[in-house]
């Protein structure tokens, strides 16, 4: 699969793996890059260990990679330093406004996104120079916006709103979110759940099996505190398992390659299935 987004990223196909915090390490990052996606670094507050793993990945992988920067934590500069000198080619920003850092990132030849919720956000993102918009909906895990807009209503709306890439996120998990975001204007996915589930990824034997035996009503939107997060249900699991609506369709765990070979596989199928007469 080719499009503007996998030629600007110098991917194989249009699917990025969520950046998720402490579960998307060098293992998982690397493991999708491999496959032909694209994988993300999640944040990870101890900046030395957070520097280690961007080490590991380039060993581990030739192919892209991105690192996600957490615009929220005190020591940016620094990270963007390492950053820099570890020659990383994509960054994925959030949890602020990149503005005051898009220009020494891309003047380093570095691809810029950014994840949005609203068309406003989308609209100043792009009016600050960020490449690539990543429209998130409210059916992600993780953190989530306050005011919640469902994937379908978000992309459309932003891919009207922008002239550059849009990426779908929230509540795809297979070949058929992949097909019906090209259909609502965006030119890849970002998926995470699938991936958090997956034999690379860095979340315990229990988080997986939670995430297993979720349905999709079980996770909910957790609202203590300033940030707002999409976790299993804790009358299900106690604690705070991160993760989305799509985990009623994650029912086993499955290396990376074979989650990545069934979407691309079942491409076609999911097209010639489509039996609609336009005439």
């Amino acid at each position: 699969m080719k499009n503007r987004l996998t030629e600007m990223l110098g991917i194989e196909t249009p699917v990025i793996q969520g950046g998720m915090i402490e579960v998307s390490l060098s293992g998982l990052a690397s493991a999708v890059s491999n496959a032909g996606g694209l994988g993300t670094l999640g944040q990870r507050v101890d900046i030395k260990l957070w520097h280690d793993e961007i080490k590991k990945t380039k060993d581990l992988t030739g192919n892209p990679f991105a690192v996600n920067l957490g615009l929220y934590l005190g020591d940016v500069k620094e990270r963007i330093k390492i950053i820099l000198e570890e020659g990383v080619k994509i960054v994925v920003t959030g949890g602020g406004n990149p503005s005051a850092i898009i220009r020494e990132l891309q003047d380093a030849g570095i691809k810029t996104m950014h994840v949005v919720s609203t068309t406003e956000q989308a609209k100043k993102m792009e009016d600050v120079g960020i490449d690539i918009v990543i429209a998130e909906g409210g059916e992600s895990g993780g953190i989530v916006a306050k005011n919640i807009i469902s994937t379908m209503v978000l992309v459309p709306l932003v891919a009207d709103a922008v002239s550059v890439p849009v990426v779908a996120a929230g509540g795809i998990g297979d070949a058929r979110g992949l097909i019906a975001s090209f259909a609502l204007g965006a030119q890849g996915v970002q998926m995470g759940t699938i991936f958090e589930a997956s034999v690379e990824s860095s979340a315990s034997p229990a988080w997986k099996e939670r995430i297993l035996k979720a349905r999709e009503c079980d996770t909910m939107v957790n609202e203590a505190g300033a940030l707002h997060a999409r976790v299993i249900k804790e009358e299900i699991f106690p604690g705070s398992v991160m993760t989305g609506q799509i985990a009623g369709m994650v029912t086993k765990v499955e290396k990376v390659s074979d989650i990545m070979t069934r979407i691309v596989d079942n491409v076609d199928t999911v097209m010639n299935g489509i039996n609609v007469q336009l005439k």
